[in-house]
């Protein structure tokens, strides 16, 4: 078993667990639909014994799968005229659901790989950038970390520690500088160093507050002058154990901060690890990487399969 697969499924076991406590590995023979309406109506019915509709839907809610991504999971089982069981059918439309997610932005031609980091505090983002810093490290690729949260006071020591920790190079300022003057040195030492890769930690906003989002977008301007194409990726770091709330979250910093990708971050400390597929479904955003734990190796890339394999493996091993 690969570690990556490991990590994430150990770190959905609460979500996991508070899934298969419905839906088990039942076969599924004679679906009878509901009646029109409320999406719980109805059995699924293996010809021994019948599961309601209802008891799927509180299940995958719970898991914070949300409303409409349930109801697309269940009118699929209800459709389906294969074979199998009620845990496979599940997993393959949760599947689905991940393939029509668009994919990643394209790599840059010319210089770094610039990767901007949002979110709001406390969702670790900062402790995102070092973890990022030391996975791309260990794929072989150099990196140079920016750190352009220069208000919050601890924020600069608190990323000096997690690059040392990578063994990788950080740009920093003093506490009140310009955000976007650091980003302008930090994407010029990038291209003199040849570095591959330049992760951007920017300072917790929210989406309601306009001067924050104006300068996050000064920040996009200034390093795209000096990097051709950059950012190539807006990162928006969501706390998982917030669940549907960070849909939210999702849909503003798109629309304001032109983020294009996700980081999933604490899945390990929740049953909520269902938004996932809530915010594939929803957002047709694709999830980059996931938090799995504390450990700087605890940030793994977001792998569809290993995600619903680990969701509904059948033993811990």
């Amino acid at each position: 078993m690969s570690s990556f697969f490991s990590k994430v499924r150990d770190g959905l076991a609460k979500t996991a667990a508070r899934i298969r406590e419905v839906v088990t590995d039942r076969p599924v023979s004679n679906v009878q639909r509901p009646a029109s309406g409320h999406v719980g109506r109805g059995t699924l019915d293996d010809g021994r014994s019948s599961l309601s509709a209802s008891d799927i839907e509180e299940a995958l809610v719970s898991a914070d799968v949300g409303l409409a991504a349930t109801e697309r999971i269940l009118g699929a089982v209800k459709q389906s005229r294969a074979d199998g069981t009620l845990q496979e059918k599940v997993a393959a439309e949760i599947k689905r659901v991940f393939d029509d997610v668009s994919p990643k932005p394209a790599t840059g031609d010319e210089g770094p790989r610039v990767i901007l980091i949002v979110g709001v505090n406390g969702t670790g983002k900062t402790t995102s950038v070092g973890k990022l810093a030391n996975l791309f490290k260990s794929q072989g690729r150099s990196v140079l970390v920016c750190a352009a949260d220069t208000f919050r006071a601890a924020a600069v020591e608190q990323l000096a520690i997690w690059a040392e920790r990578a063994g990788v190079e950080v740009i920093r300022a003093q506490h009140g500088a310009d955000p976007a003057s650091v980003v302008h040195d930090a994407a010029a030492a990038a291209t003199a160093r040849h570095k591959d890769i330049l992760l951007i930690d920017t300072a917790g906003r929210l989406h309601t507050r306009a001067n924050l989002m104006a300068e996050l977008d000064k920040i996009r301007r200034v390093v795209s002058r000096e990097i051709p194409g950059a950012p190539h990726e807006v990162l928006l770091v969501l706390d998982a154990t917030v669940g549907q709330n960070g849909l939210v979250q999702a849909r503003e910093f798109m629309a304001a901060g032109g983020v294009n990708g996700l980081i999933l971050t604490k899945l390990d400390g929740t049953a909520k690890g269902g938004v996932a597929v809530a915010i594939a479904h929803e957002l047709k955003l694709p999830i980059r990487f996931i938090g799995v734990g504390e450990g700087v190796d605890d940030l793994v890339p977001f792998d569809a399969d290993d995600y619903v394999n680990a969701l509904f493996a059948s033993q811990w091993t």
